[in-house]
């Protein structure tokens, strides 16, 4: 009797058990790719944040940082998107133009090289973009330079891409009018253009060009992760683009408590110690353990260059025609 009523109380548990795990609210956060990688900061985040929401989070990869924003807009108020993480300062006006993002009410300490008071979209990294070379390598320290040199690169397309749009602001802002001459020198560097980040770094590791766009940091990841300080960042004189990532939640999203949790969560010591780790961008919080050893080795540009939203939409249009026309000729 004691073995059928401990049987009996057993499968009554598992019974309560999957209830209970089938009626856990589900989270879906939208954003790009590398972030859900088995290298990325998904694989902590996930289970760190469902331990204190009592909650499922559903990560869900949209392609790379600028098709977050096409996704979303395609999709409308129809979206499962409760949150979406991975768009930067480069598409923030773009995307509160949409109507489908909610103010999240929240106030956290940022430590960022610029003050920050947007209401809906909440940072939580940042990074300057570069030209990531090989040791030995004598890179150009300019896209004058660059575009005078031999030196074969490969870069993102800024229409689905946050560092390809980047790398188009960066020129903008370097170069005005000038912008459309230096791609036109630029346009014989480039082996080819990749719809994202991983794939451009994928085919940069395997040899296929002297440099890759990314950022100042990802030397980092090499010297960390695999013992090996022979990447670099190329230091540029007229400076380097800043990025931001931030996160918002969705104006109709069914969950908005949690939708805020986790943004909450988001600029708290775990999710951000898990940054420079995985995600090898600078945290928008500095931990309390603080950076890694190695982040002090990193490239520090003397000049920080970055559009506020409004200008960034405002000559988003003429440095893609720019880029566009450069490109096919």
């Amino acid at each position: 009797m004691r073995a059928l009523l401990i049987a009996a109380g057993l499968t009554t548990g598992a019974a309560a058990g999957a209830q209970t795990a089938e009626e856990r609210p589900e989270l879906t956060v939208y954003t790009y790719d590398s972030f859900v990688s088995d290298w990325g900061p998904g694989p902590q985040i996930e289970p760190a944040f469902e331990a204190v929401c009592g909650c499922e989070l559903n990560l869900v990869a949209a392609g790379d940082g600028a098709a977050l924003l096409s996704r979303i807009r395609l999709e409308g108020e129809r979206t499962e998107a409760d949150v979406v993480l991975g768009l930067d300062t480069n598409l923030v006006h773009a995307a509160r133009e949409t109507g489908l993002f909610a103010e999240h009410g929240l106030s956290p300490e940022l430590d960022l090289p610029v003050e920050w008071t947007d209401p809906a979209f909440l940072p939580f990294d940042w990074g300057f973009f570069a030209f990531v070379h090989g040791e030995g390598f004598d890179a150009p320290g300019s896209f004058r330079e660059l575009a005078e040199s031999d030196t074969s690169i490969l870069i993102q397309d800024p229409r689905a891409s946050t560092p390809g749009l980047g790398l188009l602001m960066w020129v903008k802002m370097a170069y005005g009018d000038e912008a459309g001459a230096i791609w036109e020198g630029l346009a014989d560097n480039i082996v080819t253009v990749t719809p994202g980040w991983s794939e451009a770094y994928g085919l940069f590791l395997e040899g296929e060009a002297d440099m890759v766009l990314s950022y100042t940091t990802s030397p980092a990841y090499h010297l960390i992760a695999e013992d090996d300080p022979t990447k670099a960042a190329a230091p540029f004189d007229e400076g380097h683009y800043m990025q931001v990532e931030v996160a918002g939640m969705l104006a109709g999203s069914d969950q908005p408590d949690l939708a805020r949790q986790f943004l909450d969560f988001m600029t708290g010591p775990e999710f951000q110690s898990a940054i420079p780790t995985t995600n090898w961008m600078y945290p928008a919080v500095t931990p309390p353990s603080g950076l890694p050893e190695g982040f002090e080795t990193l490239t520090v540009p003397e000049t920080a260059l970055l559009f506020a939203p409004e200008e960034a939409a405002e000559v988003r249009d003429a440095a893609l025609e720019e880029w566009r026309d450069a490109l096919s000729r």
